[in-house]
């Protein structure tokens, strides 16, 4: 049986925190394969400042190969309909069965769980790998996770802060200021040439 973690997300673009994340959630649990997997149409947010998904696919799959248990997903890219997490949970249950699958969620999704589409069918397919970031989140968490643990799984794991956002970098990309420090050099690359993020040709090497 193999332990593979769903880390899913805009991954506008992905960026060295995603990474970080990733692979401290991918030693703790010792996964053999984490799935990125680039949100396709969400329920909640608004799309405007999106890259195209074919930019964010192939960013994805730029930041992965540096990691041979990481690759990019397009399974949600894929469908015509909003992408629910339940429906890219049962996705992968049914693409690997046997399997033990973990969702890789923040603290402020852990906290509004309860509030998810479906939220009790997401638990009888994964576990949640939960990820405390600030500091004192972790004790606020504990209580979190009791009130789940009767419907599934809940793995709660203290990650140190990587103080960086995708909102922070197109901030940036659009302001012509350096960026390079916050994402791996192809991306970086992948960026300017693209010119994605509103002119991200110009000011951005180190």
């Amino acid at each position: 049986m193999r332990r593979i973690g769903i880390f899913g997300g805009s991954f506008n673009p992905p960026h060295l925190g995603h990474m970080h994340l990733a692979e401290s959630v991918h030693e703790a649990l010792s996964l053999d394969e984490v799935r990125l997997v680039p949100s396709g149409i969400s329920p909640h947010r608004s799309m405007e400042a999106y890259a195209p998904d074919a930019d964010r696919l192939a960013m994805c799959r730029l930041a992965a190969e540096g990691y041979p248990w990481m690759r990019a997903d397009d399974h949600e890219l894929r469908q015509a309909k909003v992408s629910y997490t339940v429906y890219t949970v049962r996705h992968f249950a049914e693409m690997f069965p046997g399997d033990k699958l973990y969702l890789l969620v923040g603290g402020d999704m852990l906290r509004s769980f309860q509030e998810w589409y479906q939220w009790q069918e997401i638990l009888q397919h994964a576990a949640l790998a939960c990820v405390a970031r600030e500091p004192g989140e972790y004790d606020t968490l504990c209580g979190c996770a009791e009130k789940l643990h009767q419907y599934g799984e809940i793995c709660l794991l203290h990650v140190e802060s990587f103080e960086v956002s995708s909102t922070k970098i197109r901030e940036l990309v659009q302001k012509k200021q350096n960026y390079s420090c916050y994402l791996p050099e192809k991306i970086v690359q992948y960026i300017q040439t693209r010119n994605l993020y509103a002119g991200s040709d110009a000011g951005c090497i180190r």
